[in-house]
Parts: C-alpha cells; sequence; structure tokens
C-alpha cells in the first residue's frame, strides 16, 4: 500500500537525472515525497493533499517546441512550489519572465551570493554557499512581482521568490550532495514555507513493504548476486512470503572475486536462505563474444539472464514472480521513472529484460536509494559485512572490460579490482568510498618488469565518495596508498605493467566506465 501522500511533497518529474534525489532528500527530513508526472494538475495535487510540490530539472529547453510544461493552475494557485533548474525557469516564464540561451553555461561547483537572507535561505549564512550547476538555459528577465534571492556569476537571478512567499525557484540543485547547505535550503522549503511535518521512516517503509509482499500469490523467484541490494531484497520476501521465496545464484563469469562465498555466507549461515547456484559462465561469456558495445553488452546479459531464469523456473517451478533488487538510479537511468528522462544506459535488470517473461517481476527495492537500502538491511537483520559492500554492476565486469570481454581482460580486472579493494582495507580507507575497482580496456603499454622489457595492459583505478551515487567526487587517496595499489597490480597481476587513476567526478562522468 502506497504510503499517504496528504501532508507530504508531491514531486514533479521533467526528466531530470536528479527528480528521484528529491524525493530521496525530502524522505530524509522525515517527509514522505512521492514522484508524480509533470502533467499533474493543480486538482489533482490538492485531492492529494499534498503540503507542497517541487518542480524537477530536466534535460528540455522551456523554450523549445514540445517541451514538459506544468499545469498554469499550479502557479496561480496558492500551493507552496519550489522550482528546480527546469523547474525554475518554467515558473519563471509562467509569470512572465523570459528565458533563453546562457552567454556563460554553468556545470559543476559555481559561488552563489545570498541577496536577502531568511525564508528559504534561512540558517545559510550571508557569505553565500557553493551550489551545484548543471544549466545552459538562464533566466534573464524576471516578472516584477519576483524578488531575487540569490545570484551568481553565470546567474543574475540565482533565486528568486514570488511575492508572498509561497513559490521559489532555484537555478542550482540543492538535492544534490556537492550544493553547501542544500538540506538546510529544502528543509526551511518543506518544513517551514509547506508545514509538513516529519513522518516518513524506513521502519515504516519496512512494515508496509512487508503487508504488500505477503500478498504475493504462488512462488517467488529472487536473483541474488552478493551484493547488497539483491540481499536486501531477499531477506525483505523472505520476511514477506517464507518458505514460498526460492533464491538463485547466476555465476555470470562476470563476478568480483570470491562471490560465491560471500554469498553462502550471508544470505545461507547468517539469514538462513537457500539458494540454488548455476554455473552458466560459459553462456554469458559466449553471448558477449564480438560485443564491444556498452549498450549491446548490457543487453546481452540482460537476455542471457532472462534465459536462464525462465529455464530454472521451467524445471524448478511453477514462480509466479521473479524478484530483483532494483532501486531508484536504475531506474532513472534507463528512462524507466515516471517524467521524460532521457535514457544514460540501460541497466541489465530494467531496460536488459525482454518482453514476454512468463514470471511476473517485483521489485521491493524500487524506491529506495542505496543508502536507504543498507538502512533496511541495517533492519533486517544483515551483518554489517554485507552491508557496506560497495556497489557493483548488474552486467558485472563486462562493463568494466572496455570493448569486447575478453578471458584475459577479465582476469586482470578482476585481480586488480580485488587488490584495489584490500589495499583500501588495509589503509582504513574502504568504508569512506562508495565504490572502488579497476578497469581495463585494449590499451597497452611499454613496461620493464625485472629486467624484461614487457607490453601489456594499462589498468585504470576508480575510487568514488558518495551518498546515493547520483552525484560522486574521486577520492583523494594518501599517495602512498595509492603507490601500494599500483605497486601490488604491477607485481602481482599477470599481463598487468601500468596503472592510472582516474579524477573525474559524476557529472559529467559516470561512476562506472560504460
Amino acid at each position: 500500500m502506497e504510503p499517504d501522500l496528504a501532508g507530504g511533497i508531491a514531486v514533479l518529474d521533467f526528466g531530470g537525472q536528479y527528480a528521484h534525489l528529491i524525493c530521496r532528500r525530502v524522505r530524509g527530513l522525515g517527509v514522505y515525497a512521492a514522484l508524480l508526472p509533470h502533467q499533474t494538475t493543480l486538482a489533482e495535487l490538492e485531492k492529494l493533499g499534498v503540503a507542497g510540490a517541487i518542480l524537477s530539472g530536466g534535460p528540455y529547453s522551456v523554450y523549445a517546441p514540445g517541451a514538459p510544461t506544468a499545469d498554469p493552475g499550479i502557479f496561480a494557485g496558492e500551493l507552496p512550489i519550489l522550482g528546480i533548474c527546469y523547474g525554475y525557469q518554467l515558473m519563471v516564464k509562467a509569470h512572465g519572465g523570459e528565458v533563453a540561451r546562457a552567454g556563460r553555461r554553468e556545470y559543476g561547483r559555481s559561488r552563489v551570493r545570498i541577496t536577502e537572507g531568511g525564508g528559504l535561505f534561512k540558517g545559510v549564512g550571508g557569505g553565500g554557499l557553493e551550489a551545484w550547476m548543471s544549466h545552459s538555459d538562464s533566466a534573464t528577465k524576471i516578472s516584477p512581482t519576483m524578488e531575487v534571492l540569490a545570484a551568481s556569476d553565470g546567474s543574475p537571478y540565482a533565486a528568486v521568490r514570488l511575492s508572498g512567499g509561497r513559490q521559489y525557484g532555484v537555478q542550482f540543485h540543492p538535492e544534490v550532495s556537492h550544493t553547501d547547505m542544500g538540506e538546510t535550503i529544502l528543509a526551511n522549503f518543506v518544513l517551514d514555507v509547506c508545514g509538513s511535518e516529519r513522518k516518513w521512516s524506513m521502519q515504516g517503509f519496512l512494515q508496509r513493504s512487508v503487508e504488500e509482499l505477503s500478498k504475493l500469490e504462488g512462488r517467488v523467484l529472487c536473483a541474488v548476486s552478493g551484493g547488497v541490494d539483491s540481499s536486501v531484497a531477499a531477506a525483505i520476501l523472505s520476511r514477506a512470503v517464507g518458505q514460498r521465496l526460492r533464491c538463485v545464484f547466476i555465476d555470470t563469469g562476470l563476478l568480483r572475486a570470491g562471490e560465491r562465498e560471500k554469498v553462502e555466507a550471508t544470505l545461507g549461515r547468517d539469514l538462513g536462505l537457500s539458494v540454488a547456484f548455476i554455473d552458466a559462465s560459459e553462456r554469458f561469456l559466449g553471448g558477449l563474444k564480438g560485443a564491444s558495445d556498452p549498450e549491446q553488452k548490457r543487453m546481452v546479459v540482460g537476455k542471457t539472464f532472462a534465459e536462464v531464469f525462465e529455464e530454472f523456473a521451467s524445471t524448478e517451478g511453477p514462480f509466479e514472480h521473479l524478484a530483483q533488487g532494483t532501486l531508484y538510479p536504475d531506474v532513472i537511468e534507463s528512462g524507466r521513472s515516471s517524467g521524460p528522462a532521457a535514457v544514460i544506459k540501460t541497466h541489465h535488470n530494467v531496460g536488459g529484460l525482454p518482453p514476454g517473461l512468463s514470471m511476473h517481476v517485483v521489485e521491493p527495492l524500487r524506491e529506495l536509494y542505496k543508502d536507504e537500502v543498507r538502512e533496511l538491511g541495517a533492519l533486517l537483520g544483515l551483518p554489517e559485512t554485507a552491508l557496506r559492500r560497495h556497489p557493483f554492476p548488474g552486467p558485472g565486469l563486462a562493463v568494466r572490460v572496455l570493448g569486447e570481454v575478453t578471458g584475459e581482460k577479465l582476469a586482470v580486472c578482476r585481480e586488480a579490482s580485488k587488490i584495489v579493494e584490500e589495499v583500501l582495507e588495509e589503509a582504513g580507507a574502504y568504508s569512506q568510498a562508495w565504490q572502488a575497482f579497476a578497469y581495463v580496456g585494449d590499451d597497452r603499454v611499454t613496461g620493464v618488469l625485472g629486467d624484461e622489457r614487457k607490453y601489456g595492459f594499462q589498468v585504470t583505478v576508480k575510487v568514488v565518495k558518495s551518498v546515493d551515487g547520483m552525484t560522486a567526487d574521486w577520492s583523494r587517496l594518501d599517495p602512498a596508498t595509492l603507490e601500494r595499489i599500483s605497486s601490488r597490480i604491477t607485481n602481482e597481476v599477470h599481463g598487468a605493467v601500468a596503472v592510472a587513476y582516474n579524477l573525474s567526478s559524476k557529472p559529467p562522468a559516470t561512476i562506472e566506465p560504460q
């Protein structure tokens, strides 16, 4: 049963990659937020009883033909509104202002000067803040009914308020962790302007989810991989449906070192779940032969997963449901949110599954982010060692091996990644990182091992910090730790002769290389 939105916040989705992240931030304040289509009318919002609405960003220009719009009544009514980026530009345009291509685009951190404190910026301080910008359009003129609250070098109207103080707009993204005091800004809007009460909790989500999942009829087949997401999905389903759950682990040949042993320990020993193990590595690697395009590889993995599940279900079934640990970011990046989101990449368990599956797909975690999943896992009794494991992509090492997947590159990637994790553990830095791994492509460089000239792979190491995976910053590791990683890889991984360190953040890059 969906939580009651009365007194909560509606987030209207205009296709921005941070749309669900706004929901996450609001829920982090203890207030329930739901993502709704951008066409949702004022009358519908009033019927739901929401306390306010936030208009998300989006990949469009408000002046472009066919650009998504909001119900004009939203801007004419009394409902508290916060427009972010594209949503802010819509609000400016709706009140008679003008938006045009910016003379100076802003991407990344930008210094924002607060010109009027209080209200949205209560507690932020008069010295300004570092905010995350991601726009190529800007407001060039605002209505006389609007007041300027903040400005940056590239945005003279970086934050505005409609006279009366019920509608606000910001050109930057307060929802991302890179914006200073972003949580305070959102709290000022949600708790003060909208008057919402703190009623949302993960304990409540767990209780509602178990009640809803227990209504499933028939047996449930749950895919487990050793990662946090699938482990938590299995745990909550076990609590909901009991013996009607069957877990299956498929060895794709694309997994981290020692994955099966970790699954047996976490799900078998710690949670008491029965897990069937299937070695389909040759099948996956055979299907990937000749595939070098990232999207093609993701689709191959998804299709092969579906085929293996179907075959297992036909011999061990019947199963009425196929459960997956799909999260919000998977859905967003695959363009499957409720708004017109742009596809960044297809996730094998979202866009990679073909139509016509004999089982109904169940995704108990699709409303959650990674940090929420870890919180839920703790409530379900998963051990800390399992909860703090770094995320691992569904297609596995297929997206960390650039170009065609070969046995040689897989071995280099798997062993190098294991070393990265081991060194970070030894340095006490593993838990401070969101993800840490190595990837390898077809680039080969010249090295000298011992007295011998060697022509081998260049391995790239990536370590990032993040809160939820929607944005990430590269980790400034201690030089001694970097040196230890490089030394071990070049000495212990056959075929590797050089190590590089990736300094890209998300955005503009994604965390995974493909």
